[in-house]
């Protein structure tokens, strides 16, 4: 029995000595049989004080039946501990493995079908492994993994389109057994706007035939994003919300708050709250908003449209049909314009295309918008153009002596008025075409530019008043101008005149504009044109 027990120890004590290439071997066919894939191994140390002590590190993990320049896995470092009694199973049990530094470099979205298969511990009749695996068993199961300073990179072969990268800060995964769902926690660092994103949930089974159809769920909370990461706006954005599908088509539902949103143009901060619900392809990072509904200030906004990698990586181009209805204009100039209080107040209605392209600029500076809108029930902030406003529309009803009156520090009419045209905003400026706005006995037409600064005014059209124009003065004036009168009335008006608003937001200069060419007039239309409806965006 001596003999026996003395052979055993030192069968024993020769077989732990050997334990450092017995576990190389077996970590590395078993990744080899995985993901039928050729493996390299750097560094593997091993300590048998309390048990197996297992550290490494220079692992890299190279796909059979595809030709990469870099490794589909590449690892910094890991470590692991087992019991001696591993060492003496098959296939040896490992409960945690921690890894630092992983990268995953996946190909191109067409060549991810031709990814090795995931192979289970014990492949079943009918599965198709790669030749090499076959000839292997799966010699080691782990339970949990746990990475920190990790990066995952889907390439792409589309012409002026970079990888699409993610950083993982950190990443814990459970029941990470091949042909089974593996549940996951990761911390991720979003580059633009900077801020760190938390999730939960469950990946896979990874279908290395289709990737795309992977599945994924789970939740997420990103927290205190700092907008002012992208140049031209700034606030604290929150978000959380849920997602599940598969790779190719994640569907999102969340929420954000930004209870400061900003412009650089304007520096007002306003509170923003979206509610949005969205398709995702995880695989190129594209997504498409069905719809995304907002709630600025006092105004609601409706949008649907696609946010896409740009060409180059540097941004993405968002095309965006914007619809606004139960809002405020004043909302919106205060978002916008520098000048306080806004320069107007009232109902605002209003549809547009939004294009915001990429690139290392201000997003006011290339912002573009085109659509119509509508302002109901406008009165201006600034006492000066209101009273203007009084004014023409007494002189416009034929109440000159009212008009007088209130000229000379009376009680203000503080007429209501509407609005209603085209628009196009680009390089900071509003252009305004096929502009009408109304107040009680007048109606002009005009086209003109608006800087969003408030430091330009340039407008120019015509007046279409009721009265005749002896109607809108008193005495003298009144008799001399009635011979006037034939002149001034034309298409249906008691006086048409051509008229100019020029000058800034806090000088502004009301005027006649005879002086301009009659060709340079807009053409007087009998009624505006009605709000165009919303496009209705492709489904997806």
């Amino acid at each position: 029995m001596v003999f026996v027990a003395a052979g055993a120890f030192i069968a024993a004590d020769i077989y732990l000595h050997r334990a450092a290439p017995i576990l190389r071997t077996r970590i590395i066919n078993t990744l080899a049989t995985r993901f039928d894939s050729r493996v390299e191994l750097g560094r593997f140390d091993v300590s048998v004080l309390r048990g197996f002590e297992v550290s490494g590190g220079g692992l890299k993990i190279y796909p059979n039946n595809l030709d990469m320049e870099k490794p589909l896995f590449s690892v910094d470092s890991f470590s692991f501990h087992t019991g001696w009694q591993g060492l003496f199973q098959s296939p040896t049990h490992i409960g945690l493995v921690r890894i630092s530094g992983l990268d995953i470099n996946m190909p191109p979205k067409d060549q991810r079908k031709d990814m090795p298969r995931l192979q289970q511990a014990n492949p079943q009749a009918g599965q198709e492994p790669g030749q090499e695996a076959t000839k292997r068993k799966i010699e080691v199961l782990v339970d949990e993994l746990l990475i920190d300073n990790a990066k995952l990179v889907l390439g792409t072969d589309k012409p002026g389109k970079i990888p699409l990268e993610f950083d993982i800060a950190s990443l814990r995964m459970t029941s990470v057994g091949a042909g089974q769902p593996m549940q996951f926690h990761a911390v991720l660092t979003n580059p633009r706007p900077v801020g760190n994103i938390d999730s939960t949930g469950t990946f896979g089974p990874y279908l290395t035939a289709n990737p795309g159809s992977t599945p994924v769920a789970g939740v997420y909370q990103f927290s205190h994003a700092d907008l002012g990461s992208l140049k031209g706006i700034g606030g604290t954005l929150s978000s959380t919300g849920k997602y599940q599908g598969t790779l190719n088509n994640i569907v999102v539902d969340g929420q954000t708050d930004t209870p400061n949103f900003s412009l650089d143009t304007a520096n007002h901060p306003m509170p923003l709250h979206t509610k949005f619900h969205a398709i995702v392809d995880g695989t190129n990072g594209d997504t498409y908003l069905q719809p995304v509904d907002a709630t600025l200030g006092h105004s609601h906004i409706l949008a649907r449209g696609d946010v896409v990698r740009a060409e180059g990586g540097h941004g993405h181009d968002i095309r965006l049909d914007v619809t606004v209805d139960h809002a405020r204009i004043d909302d919106m100039l205060q978002l916008g314009v520098k000048t306080t209080p806004p320069l107007m107040t009232g109902a605002l209605t209003l549809h547009s295309s939004f294009y915001l392209p990429p690139g290392k600029v201000r997003v006011t500076d290339k912002l573009q918008l085109q659509g119509h809108f509508q302002i109901m029930n406008a009165h201006f902030t600034n006492p000066k153009i209101q009273a203007k406003v009084d004014q023409l529309s007494l002189r416009g009803q034929g109440k000159p002596d009212e008009a007088n009156q209130e000229m000379h520090g009376g009680d203000a009419a503080n007429a209501a008025s509407t609005m209603q045209g085209d628009f196009t905003l680009g390089g900071s400026k509003l252009t305004i075409a096929n502009l009408v706005y109304t107040v009680p006995g007048a109606n002009i037409d005009m086209d003109g530019v608006y800087s969003l600064d408030g430091k330009q005014f340039d407008f120019h059209g015509k007046a279409r008043l009721d009265a005749h124009i002896s109607q809108m003065v008193t005495g003298w004036k009144s008799a001399l101008l009635k011979l006037a009168d034939p002149f001034f009335a034309k298409n249906g008006a008691g006086t048409e005149i051509p008229i100019s608003v020029t000058g800034t937001n806090s000088d502004p200069h009301f005027g006649l504009d005879f002086g301009r060419k009659d060709s340079d007039q807009k053409p007087v239309r009998s009624k505006p044109a009605p709000l165009p409806a919303p496009a209705t965006p492709p489904q997806r």
